[in-house]
């Protein structure tokens, strides 16, 4: 039975943050499909994505954006097409992957990675297409053709500089604080390369939003399958969008009240409670080439610290 304030919510929700479609459907393929293999029967994906306000039509359309622009791939089976993603699709997920789904880091010693574009060997094209990846990961432009941050991964790094085809013509360095780690030069480098106040809005925004969601869930005599898909998707879909334009600097180098960890902890505590009902309405609407979806892999439990494995 489906809960009367929940549905209210969604509609409210899709009627103040409509979704475009693809990026939408980016988002289920990422946290949803990839989990079961990542290839599902496109006219099952249509009724999946039906009480989010999509229609055939819309998903159709999007789908061959989406495989023009290499997130996925299709294979045909008799009069049957089945969609998945690509490599390249799944690299740029696992990029978002380790963002949203993992605490970041905590410690911070005052170390800098520093990426050189500046009197290389690159194009004007391959030069604009490096510093937006790198900016998408989080870094800041310190300076015309350099690129810092004070606590990335350097798998993602070397992941943007090999598929980019550029690994040999970008200087990459670590570099380190002499002296405190925070004083106001660095405060104010922090001011100039990124827009935490735009970020903490967005993360107030999506505090707002959810919680009465929350707060509803946990009162719910019993949750509605099909309900927690469509929050789950929403919930994603946003906590997505909000938290790649944070570029999760360590804790010394943000502002007092930051919302970032609230905001992760409500993503969290509302995922946690979606989490089974939606698998089971996956389960029970998606199909792929063999029939069956498959069960979820071993890592999906990983998630946020560790998810609930319903069969232990």
């Amino acid at each position: 039975m489906k809960n009367r304030f929940v549905s209210q919510w969604i509609v409210d929700f899709l009627r103040v943050r409509p979704v475009r479609a693809n990026s939408l459907i980016i988002t289920i393929y990422g946290d949803m499909i990839a989990p079961h293999g990542g290839s599902v029967w496109l006219g099952s994906f249509i009724n999946l994505v039906k009480p989010l306000g999509i229609n055939d039509r819309l998903v159709r359309t999007s789908v061959f954006r989406l495989s023009r622009d290499s997130w996925l791939e299709s294979e045909h089976i008799g009069r049957c097409s089945y969609y998945g993603l690509t490599a390249t699709g799944r690299r740029r997920f696992e990029h978002a992957y380790r963002r949203i789904y993992f605490q970041p880091k905590v410690l911070w010693e005052g170390d800098w990675l520093l990426v050189l574009t500046a009197g290389s060997s690159l194009t004007p094209e391959q030069r604009d297409e490096v510093r937006k990846e790198f900016q998408w990961e989080g870094f800041g432009l310190v300076a015309p053709g350099v690129l810092a941050h004070p606590s990335a991964n350097i798998e993602p790094l070397r992941d943007i500089l090999q598929s980019n085809g550029v690994q040999d013509s970008v200087v990459v360095l670590r570099a380190k604080n002499v002296g405190a780690l925070v004083n106001k030069p660095t405060r104010e480098l922090v001011r100039d390369c990124w827009n935490l106040e735009l970020v903490s809005q967005d993360y107030r925004r999506f505090l707002d939003r959810f919680r009465p969601l929350l707060k509803a869930l946990r009162n719910a005599r019993e949750l509605d399958p099909e309900q927690c898909f469509v929050v789950r998707t929403l919930l994603m879909h946003e906590y997505r969008r909000t938290l790649l334009r944070d570029p999760q600097l360590p804790e010394q180098l943000l502002p007092h009240d930051w919302p970032g960890n609230a905001a992760r902890l409500l993503c969290r505590d509302l995922y946690v409670i979606t989490q089974q009902d939606a698998e089971s309405h996956l389960m029970s609407v998606l199909q792929t080439a063999s029939g069956r979806l498959p069960e979820v892999a071993p890592y999906f439990y990983e998630r946020f610290g560790g998810l609930e494995n319903p069969d232990r």
